[in-house]
């Protein structure tokens, strides 16, 4: 297999909002060549077949750090690992958001747990960011984004915390005040779409990073297979796998 397991200490843990959590494991090895918007496929443990994907949230220090929110058995089991314990790790996986490109305002996006993937990615970018969450029990990291980023804009569902609405309707007012020429964006499909969407009207840069369903995470089953434009084809369109090719696509390749 060319992508090699890695088997990696657990050096942090905390739950650090009702059912999500943070860990930090040892990264001096592969993993320290991370890039942002990559992922790791994580072994859970008994009883649970297939690894788990989980976004890269930053790496530093031979640190590598990741946040996910419990939803299934299999992230349930890998929340009750504890410090000093290890994880059976393949990574990183995926292509990344293109950070190395010169932009003189990108900003990036996230909604929901696609906040996490987004702080290395406004730290190797220089970024404003936007993230969007449902109340102000679900925010998270604003500290660790306003120490990499000049500027953050916090939405929330209900107005619980910062301003009621979408990241979208901030996204908006900075492309109107010529503030945007570069678009990095993560979270739900009806998020990104809308993104999309305002990234192809404005003629701006855009990238997403998509999450999808995967099964091996090395692109050999079919299980993350998602339709990205293909002008070339008479059906207009070809599969790709996400876990491979991606997860992050130029927004003008996905088909939402």
């Amino acid at each position: 297999m060319k992508d090699k397991v890695i088997i990696s200490k657990i050096k942090y843990k905390k739950e650090i909002a009702k059912d999500i959590f943070e860990f930090i494991i040892d990264a001096d090895n592969e993993l320290n060549n991370s890039k942002p918007g990559q992922f790791i496929h994580i072994k859970c443990g008994e009883g649970v077949y297939l690894r788990r994907p989980i976004s890269i949230c930053d790496v530093y220090d031979n640190n590598l750090r990741f946040i996910f929110q419990v939803k299934g058995k299999g992230t349930k089991i890998l929340s009750e690992k504890k410090e000093g314990e290890y994880l059976d790790v393949l990574g990183p996986l995926g292509n990344g958001f293109s950070v190395s490109r010169k932009f003189n305002n990108p900003v990036v996006i996230g909604g929901g747990i696609g906040v996490y993937p987004m702080l290395m990615t406004a730290k190797k970018s220089g970024a404003s960011a936007i993230l969007g969450f449902r109340n102000k029990d679900a925010v998270t990291l604003y500290d660790d984004f306003k120490a990499v980023c000049e500027n953050v804009y916090i939405t929330t569902d209900d107005g619980s915390f910062s301003r009621k609405g979408f990241v979208t309707d901030v996204l908006k007012e900075l492309i109107m005040e010529n503030k945007v020429d570069a678009i990095f964006a993560c979270g739900p499909h009806m998020m990104l779409k809308a993104i999309q969407t305002i990234a192809k009207e404005n003629n701006i840069f855009c990238e997403l990073s998509l999450e999808e369903r995967m099964g091996c995470g090395i692109g050999a089953c079919l299980c993350c297979a998602t339709k990205i434009k293909d002008e070339e084809l008479e059906e207009g369109y070809k599969f790709s796998h996400v876990c491979k090719h991606g997860p992050v696509f130029n927004s003008n390749e996905v088909i939402f």
